[in-house]
């Protein structure tokens, strides 16, 4: 198969689709691999780097998209990349379709068949390929978090982990998974004092279990939510409903109860975010105020570090990119359920429910694709 990587072009990603050693692996199984040239700079991987793995440099994406039977990116392709899909084309990476109308119309009119990391799941139910991603910005979640708290960027002037005789900042990281326990993780690591909030009992069970006297959970409702706002300088916002939008769990009329200068930062920006007043900015301008309440809502976190994201990324993918440039995208999810589960685009048809019920179209059973 012809394997192609275009340079990111959303603004402020830095990452890559493909490594030095991904490209590798598909030379040696027999697929040629087009790398456009400059797109590994960001994350520390030159030219000449993937010319020893046996990739071909192209100069532009036009050309990357021109010449092979899968794109392997990193974000979601935006619509001057949307123009340069074709029929019958394997489109692989982060597609995030729920909050997306736009992407997901010219998806369909391409004819491509676009698998997003996203969906894909792994025996255990996880995200094996969200996973990573998570980890990273789980990880950065307070860090940036911190950062806007600082007064001279608007936030309230409170340092994470206090110092003696002064207490330190009341963190809320809203939902449990791999996000939140990154999160919780680090802030609690900076001297926070971090309550984790969640549905799942057992899930809870598992981080008192783990993490002990770390950070304080809680048994996530509105009305433990409201006891705790006017409380926190910081929320996180770590939920996720695979593929579907986020809900909306702090609300504007709530900001009055909360401190001025609190912060709110949305890691589920790229679902839509999970707070009412959340929408995405870039790494140029990441924060807004409203209402006298911090936003930061980046929505490709993981690309300020980008050089641990895409080593991280490319050990995630790497075997279902392998498996697709093997055996083509059908028989691929024929053997393989999992990777089935990532399908959302096939022939102008949405082939993923949660999508088609948060943009209000039809979608068709996968499982009759193949």
């Amino acid at each position: 198969m012809k394997i192609g990587c275009p340079t990111e072009i959303k603004p402020q990603e830095y990452r890559v689709g493909v490594t030095p050693n991904a490209a590798l692996e598909a030379v040696n199984q027999g697929h040629d691999v087009f790398i456009q040239s400059g797109a590994g700079i960001g994350a520390g991987f030159d030219d000449a780097a993937y010319e020893a793995a046996g990739a071909r440099i192209i100069a532009t994406a036009e050309e990357i998209f021109a010449a092979a039977d899968m794109i392997v990116k990193v974000k979601e392709p935006q619509p001057v990349e949307r123009k340069m899909l074709r029929q019958g084309q394997l489109l692989f990476t982060y597609l995030h379709l729920a909050p997306d109308p736009e992407q997901t119309k010219d998806l369909l009119a391409s004819g491509c068949t676009a698998i997003a990391y996203e969906t894909v799941t792994d025996r255990s139910g996880g995200l094996p390929l969200l996973a990573p991603m998570s980890e990273v910005a789980g990880r950065l979640a307070p860090q940036v978090g911190a950062w806007t708290l600082q007064k001279a960027n608007g936030g309230r002037g409170v340092l994470m982990g206090g110092v003696p005789g002064v207490g330190p900042a009341r963190v809320i990281v809203i939902g449990g998974g791999v996000v939140g326990t990154h999160a919780a993780k680090i802030a609690a690591g900076m001297g926070a004092d971090v309550t984790v909030l969640d549905r799942s009992l057992p899930r809870l069970r598992y981080l008192d279990d783990v993490f002990g006297g770390t950070f304080k959970t809680g048994y996530s409702s509105a009305g433990l939510l409201e006891e705790l706002l006017p409380l926190a300088d910081m929320v996180i916002g770590a939920v996720l409903i695979p593929g579907a939008a986020a809900p909306k769990l702090v609300r504007r009329d709530q900001f009055p109860m909360m401190k001025p200068g609190a912060v709110l930062v949305d890691v589920a920006i790229d679902q839509g975010g999970c707070f009412e007043t959340s929408r995405a900015t870039t790494h140029h301008d990441p924060i807004y105020e409203v209402d006298g309440i911090m936003h930061y809502c980046v929505a490709n976190m993981p690309g300020a570090v980008a050089r641990t994201s895409t080593l991280a990324l490319g050990n995630a993918t790497m075997p279902f990119m392998l498996a697709l440039a093997k055996k083509g995208w059908k028989q691929a999810c024929a053997d393989d359920p999992h990777l089935l589960n990532g399908l959302n685009v096939h022939d102008g048809q949405l082939t993923y429910e949660a999508v088609g019920t948060a943009l209000g179209m039809d979608t068709v059973d996968p499982k009759s694709l193949i």
